[in-house]
């Protein structure tokens, strides 16, 4: 018997999941994250798991993991210090960018220009040149090279960055300057654009390239450690890292491309929430995963989430296959602050994270944050995460009454309530980019909400959004962490084809996507995955003969080049409500490949016999007043159970609120079910 444990690591707590791979039956457990050491954290919550499954730590086979590691490098700007080799003419790729400049009218005035993330005099130049067809312009210059490279060495640099003019469409000059750099600079990793992100463009090539190497380092260090620690602590299994784009790659292959990883730990949540949805027959989702330090949101359409071509962190924004999922700095630990400039309720983006983490967890922390304005509205049980943080209500009370002062406010509760209101609006603005700004109507989709904070805000949410009903998984805490458990090996293959799809025959489209199909199954074939278990699907990115900017679309083989165009007519119409009377371009080609789908049970309740049983009342404040709440222990619950609110739920690591006018049914596959009650 071996289990697959799935981790999910965050700003605040780390969840863990174990699947029984012959059963199918989980256990889960959630610990408090260690952000000076992550691998303490998650090897907490490995023993947490493994003691309440009755296991020994050696059953487990495979440890699944989606990790914020590259991320934070990210946004904390702790990377390397990477150099990057050019081709002479172009050193200042990097500063030049694009002119695109974020925000609203005037923002170029005020916006302060991010530092690329290899500086430029870490950037050296070395003669040569490749057409965009391929062919050898000027030879490469090997002397000036090895001057160049040592000039970085010189420089300290950490990481090596290559890319170099039209290297899609050849790569030679690149795998020269990768074995001169082994010379040269031994020891450091070097990351090549035509293996990156081999597609046209020179700047957006140069900029992935350079984030690969920026964050390898780290990453490396990151994997390796947590690789020994599992070893050393009597684990013996195979890590692998979760991807962007919602698949696995060995860590190996993760620490050769962290690039593919930026969105490791939201991508695992959309991946469980389509898993839990399912059992509810529900396969148009809008997914709101709140955690401690932040929201991820994103849109599912029949059961796919929605895979964009640009994985954004920060101000930074690279070419990377990603489950689209949009960031709002709101969370349960999120600040509440009033500056003296305004004096406006603002919340977040900072956070209390998990050290010291909101005032009510007693650790030393004194801000007022979203889950200190919880415990003061009385929608917070006594303790959180099964007993493991207890909770200081007088704490939180003294932190939101700074906001009630600060504001001139009658009582801590109103203040806390306007918290609550404020974090509310910032989470349907990310819910507004994934669903309206993309010409979806958010009142066509069911709302998934998880994570320990989400079903929190769910009921509010749904309101907003007039998304029906709101889904509350079982152990929404831990969603994630299902999602890395229940997600599939995956790999990707790209090239830049420019050719005109009305020049293209249909066996020889298929000959191009079954070449990159090839590359990609053999590599996940070399991981172990038989050919027979794999499943491929194909994409493109499209445009008119003329335009500038291309369309991903999604098609099969068999659709040739006339069904590929028609369906890049339709989301053309779709986001912009026009077509053009003019050819198709075929500008980057894309297969990915992926392994089976692991078998995990789902839950499966029985009847419920009568009205369901509470195991209390509380006084909650919603709507301006205080009012009576009836309280349930979601374990308790069985199918078809109707809950009528104001209510709380509580669970191990969730609480779920249903406000006045709602009811929450139980689903036999062990969701919540929130819909407005009738005539409400």
């Amino acid at each position: 018997m071996s289990y697959r444990l799935g981790v999910d690591v965050g700003g605040t707590f780390t969840d863990v999941l174990l699947v029984d791979e012959d059963s199918g039956a989980t256990w889960r457990a959630k610990t408090a994250s260690t952000p000076s050491d992550q691998s303490v954290g998650v090897l907490n919550g490995i023993d947490k798991v493994c003691a309440e499954a009755g296991i020994d730590r050696a059953a487990v086979a495979n440890v699944l993991h989606g990790t914020t590691v590259a991320t934070n490098a990210i946004l904390e700007g702790k990377g390397a210090t990477v150099g990057l080799v050019t081709t002479q003419g172009f050193r200042q790729v990097l500063q030049i960018a694009r002119s695109f400049v974020p925000g609203g009218l005037a923002g170029w005035i005020i916006w302060p220009k991010p530092e690329p993330l290899a500086a430029l005099e870490n950037t050296v130049e070395v003669p040569e040149r490749m057409g965009s067809d391929g062919t050898v312009v000027r030879e490469l210059d090997e002397e000036a090279t090895r001057a160049a490279l040592r000039e970085l060495r010189a420089n300290g640099v950490e990481a090596l960055a290559v890319s170099l003019i039209n290297a899609f469409a050849n790569d030679a000059h690149e795998r020269r300057i990768a074995q001169l750099a082994a010379e040269e600079l031994p020891g450091i990793e070097v990351s090549l654009s035509s293996v990156v992100l081999p597609e046209m463009r020179e700047y957006e090539r140069a900029l992935t390239t350079v984030a690969n190497g920026y964050v390898q380092p780290q990453v490396a260090k990151y994997v390796a450690n947590l690789s020994a620690q599992l070893t050393a602590e009597g684990v013996p299994a195979e890590l692998s890292i979760l991807r962007s784009d919602g698949g696995l790659s060995g860590a190996a292959a993760a620490i050769a491309a962290p690039v593919t990883m930026l969105l490791s730990g939201p991508a695992g949540g959309v991946a469980g929430a389509v898993w839990v949805a399912e059992q509810s027959g529900h396969t148009e989702l809008l997914t709101f995963d709140m955690g401690g330090t932040s929201t991820d949101v994103a849109l599912v359409q029949n059961g796919q989430a929605r895979i964009g071509r640009e994985t954004k962190v920060g101000d930074l924004s690279v070419r990377a296959s990603a489950v689209d999922v949009r960031t709002v700095g709101a969370g349960g630990g999120s600040i509440a602050h009033v500056p003296q400039l305004t004096r406006a309720l603002r919340v977040g983006p900072q956070s209390a994270g998990a050290e010291p983490g909101p005032a009510a967890y007693g650790k030393g922390g004194t801000e007022p944050t979203v889950t200190d304005a919880n415990v003061v509205l009385g929608y917070l049980p006594s303790t959180l995460a099964g007993g493991e943080i207890s909770l200081d209500r007088e704490a939180s009370r003294a932190a939101v009454q700074t906001i009630a002062d600060a504001m001139g406010l009658e009582s801590a509760e109103a203040a806390a309530a306007g918290i609550i209101d404020i974090v509310n609006e910032n989470m349907l603005g990310g819910l507004r980019l994934v669903s309206v700004q993309q010409g979806f109507d958010p009142r066509d989709f069911a709302l998934v909400a998880f994570g320990g904070a989400g079903p929190l805000h769910a009921n509010a949410l749904g309101k907003l959004t007039g998304a029906w009903p709101v889904i509350v998984p079982p152990s929404p805490g831990v969603l994630c962490a299902l999602g890395d458990a229940t997600t599939s090996a995956r790999d990707e293959s790209a090239r830049t084809v420019l050719r005109k799809l009305g020049d293209l025959s249909a066996a020889e489209l298929a000959t191009i996507f079954g070449e990159l199909a090839e590359s990609a199954a053999q590599r996940l074939a070399d991981q172990g995955i038989a050919r027979d278990r794999q499943t491929i699907t194909y994409s493109a990115d499209v445009r008119f003969v003329g335009q500038g900017n291309e369309l991903p679309v999604s098609f099969e083989l068999a659709d040739g080049p006339k069904g590929l165009a028609a369906k890049f007519d339709a989301e053309h119409e779709r986001l912009f409500s026009f077509t053009l009377p003019v050819d198709h371009e075929l500008v980057n080609a894309r297969a990915s490949v992926t392994g089976e789908r692991p078998k995990v049970a789902p839950v499966q309740l029985g009847p419920g016999e009568g009205e369901p049983e509470r195991s209390g009342r509380t006084r909650i404040y919603v709507g301006g007043e205080f009012v009576e709440a009836d309280l349930y222990d979601r374990l308790k619950l069985r199918a078809g159970d109707v809950i009528s609110g104001p209510a709380i739920v509580t669970e191990m690591d969730s609480t779920t609120l249903v406000l006045p006018g709602h009811i929450a049914t139980t689903h036999a596959g062990g969701s919540l079910l929130i819909t407005p009650a009738k005539g409400a």
